[in-house]
């Protein structure tokens, strides 16, 4: 990576998490379970431990996710102490959404950890278990997939348009099982359920905005050392109260990742950096432009390439 690259940070959101995320790096880079031990004294619980142990199910649980991937990667942003001069914006996934704003400087680390702990929470009790669900659209254009949904009886939407022919709707169980079977019917290449445990970023999200504004309330914000492009429209707040607006908003609504990644290149980003374990980012900016490259801090050899200067 050259000291003149136009470097963007990203970060991942759930679904990048994975029992024994980060153990072999821990063993070489003693700072990572320093932050896991900081963020155990906020939860009141050995988040290590259950990153490193399991079981996966509870891992997965999003009250528990939220928090062990905001740390997981705070701790990886750690490791790369070049960043602040090589990356000119960022932005994350959903959850992600946080971590960048706490790498950027406008939460502080144990404010981010509680907060995305409640977000979880609330997220968890909007909806009751087995009554929401998500899937996979691939191969069908954004349109077509709207329109699906809303030719089913009940509630479904888009809810992360992730890269060009590859987009995840949210809503009530039976909705989105029949809008499966409406995006195969329209020529989908595939239509898959997902392994998660509520209907996020879709309007069933709204019974917990009112208690995750308030929690946002307590949390004191300031403006990012660098722009973080937000979810929402794919694009920067200019100030504090429309950055807490954003991540109400984006309880309910749409992940724009498509969006946000077309506009970090607009900027004249050259080169990501995953910053979180996994790959799946990279994935997705690969279907978005091939050209431009990403690597990941989730490896030995990924945080060589990214401290190269």
């Amino acid at each position: 990576m050259s000291s003149s690259t136009n470097v963007a940070a990203i970060f991942p959101g759930q679904g990048a998490q994975s029992v024994g995320m980060l153990g072999e790096l821990a063993a070489e880079y003693p700072s990572i379970q320093a932050r896991f031990a900081q963020a155990s004294e906020v939860l009141g619980f050995d988040l290590w431990a259950m990153t490193q142990q399991g079981p996966a199910e509870v891992l997965s649980q999003t009250e528990n996710t939220q928090p062990a991937l905001l740390v997981a990667s705070v701790a990886l942003w750690d490791l790369w102490p070049q960043a602040q001069e090589k990356v000119s914006v960022m932005s994350g996934h959903s959850l992600g959404e946080y971590s960048a704003l706490v790498c950027a400087g406008a939460m502080s680390f144990t404010d981010g950890v509680a907060l995305v702990r409640r977000r979880g929470e609330l997220m968890q009790a909007a909806v009751p278990d087995g009554q929401g669900s998500m899937a996979a659209v691939l191969g069908l254009d954004d349109e077509a997939i709207a329109q699906c949904c809303d030719q089913v009886e009940g509630e479904v939407s888009p809810a992360n348009f992730n890269a060009p022919g590859q987009v995840v709707i949210a809503g009530e169980f039976g909705a989105v099982t029949a809008a499966i079977d409406a995006c195969k019917a329209a020529g989908a290449k595939r239509a898959v359920p997902l392994d998660v445990s509520g209907p996020f970023h879709s309007r069933l999200m709204q019974a917990a905005a009112e208690d995750f504004a308030n929690a946002l309330g307590g949390i004191e914000l300031s403006m990012p050392r660098l722009p973080v492009i937000q979810n929402v429209h794919g694009s920067v707040a200019t100030s504090v109260d429309e950055m807490r607006t954003l991540l109400v908003e984006q309880l309910y609504s749409p992940v724009q990742w498509t969006a946000c990644v077309e506009s970090m290149i607009g900027s004249g980003v050259e080169q990501f950096v995953e910053c979180g374990p996994g790959s799946v980012l990279a994935g997705l900016v690969k279907r978005i432009s091939r050209a431009t490259p990403t690597v990941g801090l989730s490896t030995a050899s990924g945080i060589n390439a990214a401290q190269e200067r």
